[in-house]
């Protein structure tokens, strides 16, 4: 199965086990239950936008290679719930649900996938390279792993800087099998370095199930280093936050940096082409797609049904969250339709730093 190679379960942390002060309660108001909805609008506004870009892709194409991240929203949006505007966070090339976590405006974004000088990268990056450097965004990347080395060094910088920033950097169980994972490892632990390696592993690395290209369990790799490791379930946004929110803290403290895998999915494809490139076969089986499809461990249906067994969202006032989420998506595509095409002179203005007089 895909999905469950080079997992390490031994030591998951639950989605309850750091909400002792924040007891649940059946229909709890205030502000925690106003966090729970924040959460699941963040989820349900990555889960639409992406849905919409599957459905442009296939219905009249978009700009460059699509990778989507249907299945795995709880690791980006329970991660970057913990982090203020002013930390640094680093992507991958299924990086739009990170890009939405931390912040960053579904507008701008799908401006920048359509090709548009509207786009938060004025149409020059495209879906594998969004970036808002005004959010702490530093960029997605196109390079597997590319993230690894940008947000130590980020992680360095706000060591130097000394205001208590983290440096979170996303990466794929495909990336773990990079030198840089190690080499970046090794420097964080060496300076204790505020750095939050996020491995989403989903079991998967392109079109390659990651059990036949990778030795041994990836969290022992970060425990080589000394740092804190925990290893969850990433469908789980409770125990996603939790365990980022304790890396979160440990930065803060100075205390170095911390290993975070979220045991994930994706639903879709390595990218939307997928079935074109493969040309009708197929690395994992249909079976295993909808087992981690279901109800019970979608990310997203997950939280919607136990935010209404807790009485903090009905029926009624998910409805209502997931029209906010659509209209948000429909207004960004009328956005990104109505921009104009990106300046291809910019290619070239880009490429070299202006010397200052």
């Amino acid at each position: 199965m895909g999905g469950e190679p080079n997992r390490d379960s031994g030591s998951t942390r639950c989605g309850g086990c750091d909400l002792a002060s924040e007891a649940v309660t059946k229909g709890q108001a205030g502000p925690w239950a106003d966090e729970q909805i924040e959460l699941l609008e963040r989820m349900l506004l990555i889960r639409h936008a992406e849905a919409r870009l599957a459905q442009t892709a296939k219905d009249v194409g978009l700009p460059g290679g699509v990778h989507l991240s249907i299945g795995q929203e709880a690791s980006a949006v329970g991660v970057c719930s913990c982090l203020d505007v002013d930390d640094w966070m680093t992507s991958t090339h299924r990086g739009h649900g990170h890009f939405l976590a931390k912040g960053g405006e579904v507008d701008s974004m799908f401006a920048e996938i359509w090709g548009k000088s509207s786009g938060i990268c004025k149409g020059m990056g495209g879906s594998m390279h969004v970036a808002d450097f005004s959010r702490g965004i530093i960029g997605a990347n196109g390079i597997v792993g590319g993230g690894l080395a940008i947000a130590t060094g980020a992680a360095l910088a706000a060591q130097l800087d000394g205001k208590g920033r983290a440096a979170v950097c996303f990466f794929g169980d495909g990336a773990a099998n990079q030198g840089v994972f190690m080499e970046s490892m090794n420097v964080s632990s060496i300076w204790k370095l505020p750095t939050i390696f996020v491995c989403e592993n989903n079991g998967l690395s392109e079109f390659t199930v990651s059990s036949t290209v990778t030795a041994g369990k990836l969290s022992d790799r970060a425990r080589a280093f000394g740092m804190p490791v925990e290893v969850v379930d990433g469908n789980d946004v409770r125990a996603v936050r939790s365990a980022a929110k304790a890396a979160v803290e440990r930065c803060r403290r100075g205390e170095g940096p911390s290993y975070i895998e979220t045991v994930t999915y994706r639903i879709h494809g390595h990218l939307e082409a997928e079935d074109l490139i493969l040309a009708g076969g197929s690395y994992r089986t249909a079976a295993e797609i909808d087992a981690w499809r279901a109800e019970d461990r979608d990310p997203v249906s997950r939280f919607r049904a136990l935010l209404a067994e807790e009485g903090i969202c009905s029926a009624d006032r998910f409805a209502e969250l997931d029209q906010r989420a659509k209209e948000k998506v429909d207004a960004a595509v009328t956005f990104a339709e109505a921009g104009e095409p990106a300046d291809t002179k910019l290619v070239f203005e880009l490429m070299f730093v202006e010397p200052k007089a």
